[in-house]
């Protein structure tokens, strides 16, 4: 995405008089890998989404002690790399994953949990070692930054591979909801 020089100027003149910038969302590929990313900045924060294949989420838990069954489960799940970083908000952000939205083909859903994704494999008897690798590899499910703090996790939406949605995250600061969108993100397949 190119910016115009007035445009960077607005922006920089009203982040400096305290006036909410609402950055465009922008998106990359990255040839070496073929994934694309999906980012936005809004109020301070900024948020991204880069998409795991299937491949590399197929090896990334079959490494872990995870049986076929489970990996390709997973695997097929429509998986990305989620970063949420307060960059400027003024004071702590805080976020719950059930707040966020999946919105696609006419259906909004939370993001599939991480609560969700244990009870499966509980059922299927993964290893405890298993589980422990999956849960601390995942976005967490709630969380508190402070300004300069950040995270990052797999995120699963629970569509088919090649599926396209808009993400809504939303979050809290200094007691009043903030939200960002990703529109038009793409399953990997």
């Amino acid at each position: 995405m190119k910016f115009r020089p007035f445009v960077l100027l607005t922006m920089a003149l009203a982040s400096l008089s305290g006036f909410p910038v609402n950055a465009a969302q922008t998106q990359s590929h990255d040839p070496e890998t073929g994934t694309t990313t999906w980012q936005t900045r809004v109020h301070g924060v900024t948020l991204l989404l880069t998409q795991i294949p299937p491949d590399p989420a197929r090896a990334f838990y079959f490494n872990r002690g995870f049986p076929l069954q489970a990996v390709e489960r997973y695997a097929t799940a429509c998986v990305f790399m989620t970063v949420l970083r307060n960059d400027a908000a003024p004071g702590e952000l805080s976020f719950r994953l059930d707040d966020w939205r999946v919105q696609s083909e006419g259906r909004t859903q939370p993001p599939t949990s991480v609560e969700a994704w244990m009870e499966q494999w509980q059922a299927l008897g993964l290893t405890e070692a298993a589980q422990i690798a999956f849960r601390w590899a995942q976005f967490p499910p709630e969380q508190e930054y402070a300004v300069g703090e950040w995270n990052q996790g797999m995120l699963t939406t629970g569509l088919p591979p090649g599926s396209r949605f808009d993400l809504i995250a939303r979050w809290t600061v200094a007691g009043k909801t903030f939200e960002g969108t990703l529109e038009n993100v793409v399953c990997a397949r």
